[in-house]
Order: structure tokens, then C-alpha cells, then sequence
């Protein structure tokens, strides 16, 4: 799928890759034709032949966290490509001095360990193409698990954080389900109701509805007296305009 921002656009393709089917996103800008991928978890050849397919020129791999499906394929792009791996958190550098052993254990050969050129803490901030994406910490289902988002354009690429219906996974080693709550409530709510996210595997949705309705984190479960949700319908309105 493809969704698309506004002056300088921004465009996105959304690339499923490993068994686990998880959900590579390679952004570019249509006038610099630059771009990234966030989390290249496996099957470089593919995504680098979708990147020569839309002549984008990668220059940065963002992470969100550790694990093998989303980090599994970043140093075999950054020495294709010459690009730096930025991301995630440093508390998850434990996972990515496993990604071998991670594959190993799931039948996944082609993940290799990562050593990012830079570290994210919460509140930095990235660039591409003039654009400025937000970061945040968001640890629980990793202890190193950052949530990047570019809060102009209303998206945000939340890793295995948060899904449509569901929260990520705290049973892994390090995993934490109050922290995770916390993150998702402390860091993500506030970003807004409008927020769309690209989550590590499934279909996007927006903040405002996993508020409504997510088994989970949904306002009525954690005893919330609802979203502060401000002129939502303009709002929507005019991120109609963005993402279609």
C-alpha cells in the first residue's frame, strides 16, 4: 500500500517481509527521491530491488527495537547502500548481538547482527528530505523499543508497541506489561486521537481508535473518561488530504 503526504511529499511503501510477515516501511521524498527504510527485518534483495523500482536512493535505516524481524536485514542494506543504521534505543543492543542466534532458533538464515551508527533517546528528532520525524522511548515489550513518528503528516511507525486490536508481546525476555501500558498511554495518546501508525505486523489504525475499541489499552478498559479529542473533524478533514 502507498500513502502519500503533502508539499514536499513524502511517499510510503509498506513491505511485509520475513515469515513473520512484518511490515517493512520505506519512505522517500518524490522530490529528492531519498529515502529510508524502518525496519528492514529480512529479504534485502527484495527491498532493495523496491527501492531500484521507485529510484530511491536509501541514505538511513531507522530501527524501532531489536528483535531479528525488524532488524534482521540493516547491515546488509547499510553495506550495500553506504548508509547509516540509526535506532533504536542502546538498551536493545543485547538483541542485535543476537539477531544470528534469533534466526537460528526460527529457521531465519539471513539476519545479521546490527551495530547502529547512532543510538535514538526519547525526544530526538530525525531528518529526510527537510522533514522532521519525533522520537520516543516506549519500552515494554523491548527495553530498547523507540516509536518514530512525523507528527505534520499524522503517522507514526510504532514497531510491535502497538497493534489494531492488540499490544505487543511481554513474555520475551526483558518484557515488561506495565511499562509497555505506560508507553502507550504516557507516550503514544498524547501524540493525538488523529494519529495513523504503521504497526510492526497487520493493518494500520489511528490512536483514536484503538482508544475506542482495542481490548487492551481502549479508555474504558484502563478506566479513562475518554480522549481529548479537540476539533477531531477538522482535523481528519485535512489529513484526508494527506494520506489517501
Amino acid at each position: 500500500m502507498t500513502e502519500q503526504t503533502q508539499a514536499p511529499k513524502l511517499e510510503i511503501r509498506i513491505i511485509p517481509v520475513t515469515p513473520l510477515q512484518q511490515n517493512t516501511s520505506m519512505i522517500w521524498s518524490s522530490e529528492t527521491m531519498e529515502g529510508v527504510f524502518v525496519d528492514p527485518g529480512g529479504e534485502a534483495d527484495r527491498l532493495m530491488q523496491a527501492a531500484e523500482h521507485f529510484g530511491v536512493k536509501i541514505v538511513a535505516v531507522w530501527l524501532t527495537h531489536g528483535h531479528l524481524d525488524h532488524a534482521g536485514a540493516a547491515t546488509e542494506i547499510k553495506q550495500r547502500t553506504g548508509c547509516p543504521i540509526i535506532g533504536p534505543h542502546e538498551d536493545d543492543q543485547w538483541l542485535l548481538d543476537e539477531i544470528e542466534a534469533q534466526g537460528a532458533r526460527y529457521g531465519i538464515t539471513d539476519g545479521r547482527n546490527v551495530k547502529p551508527d547512532r543510538y535514538l533517546n526519547d525526544g530526538d528528532t530525525l531528518q529526510l528530505a527537510g522533514e522532521t520525524f519525533g522520537v520516543a522511548h516506549c519500552p515494554g515489550h523491548t527495553p530498547g523499543h523507540v516509536v518514530i513518528y512525523h507528527r505534520e503528516g499524522a503517522l507514526a511507525f510504532v514497531g510491535d508497541v502497538l497493534f489494531r486490536g492488540s499490544i505487543g508481546r511481554t513474555d520475551f525476555p526483558r518484557g515488561n506489561h506495565q511499562q509497555l501500558i505506560d508507553s502507550i498511554t504516557g507516550k503514544l495518546w498524547p501524540l493525538g486521537d488523529q494519529m495513523r501508525f504503521v504497526p510492526g505486523h497487520g493493518p494500520l489504525s489511528t490512536f483514536g481508535q484503538e482508544r475506542q475499541d482495542n481490548p487492551f489499552v481502549a479508555d474504558s478498559v484502563l478506566g479513562y473518561g475518554g480522549a481529548e479529542k479537540g476539533d477531531a473533524d477538522e482535523i481528519l478533514q485535512r489529513l484526508s488530504k494527506r494520506y489517501t
